[in-house]
């Protein structure tokens, strides 16, 4: 009977290792907004790291986070950095790595606490008419095996596709009320 007891609790304690063998340890998400403002003015804005602070949900969740900044906002290298007591918003820092001008912004999210890791990120323009953007905002994310087992159950990708949308409309908001 204690031998049966045994491998039970060894088979169920094994069972989340085993399922996270199984499940993806990437995952993608994309939003999307239409701002009623030309092109050049949204990406504009949306190229100098420093204005998310005015419309991203991170950057509002804690108001008394430390920043810091190095290089030239807008431009390739610049990099925004925090580091907040709130485990919610954690550690890290921002860096634009790309700039397609009009079209396209590629960033490396390097998150160190509470977990350490490294994302990418972008927000892509389009025009869809003189006045009228198509405003695209993505993220790919990694977690490594067994951490993955996290993923469907933190439901991670739906937190992070909720907090990018809030983003964009705020974006949408803040942009075609000024």
């Amino acid at each position: 009977m204690l031998k049966k007891l045994l491998i039970l609790v060894l088979l169920l304690a094994s069972s989340p290792f085993i399922a996270a063998l199984f499940i993806e340890e990437d995952y993608r998400v994309d939003t999307q907004v239409v701002i009623d403002r030309p092109n050049e003015q949204v990406f504009d804005f949306l190229r100098r790291l420093k204005n998310q602070d005015q419309f991203s949900v991170w950057a509002k969740m804690d108001p008394a986070m430390e920043q810091y900044y190095r290089g030239e906002d807008g431009s390739v290298g610049f990099v925004s950095g925090w580091r907040s007591d709130n485990p919610d918003v954690g550690s890290g820092e921002q860096e634009i790595m790309a700039i397609f001008p009009g079209k396209r912004i590629e960033y490396q999210l390097r998150f160190m606490t509470p977990f350490e890791s490294v994302s990418s990120a972008y927000i892509t323009t389009q025009a869809l008419g003189p006045n009228q953007t198509e405003v695209h905002w993505g993220f790919s994310g990694h977690m490594a095996y067994p951490m993955n087992i996290l993923l469907p159950l933190m439901q991670v990708d739906v937190m992070v596709e909720r907090d990018l949308s809030q983003g964009l409309n705020n974006l949408k908001t803040l942009l075609e009320t000024n």
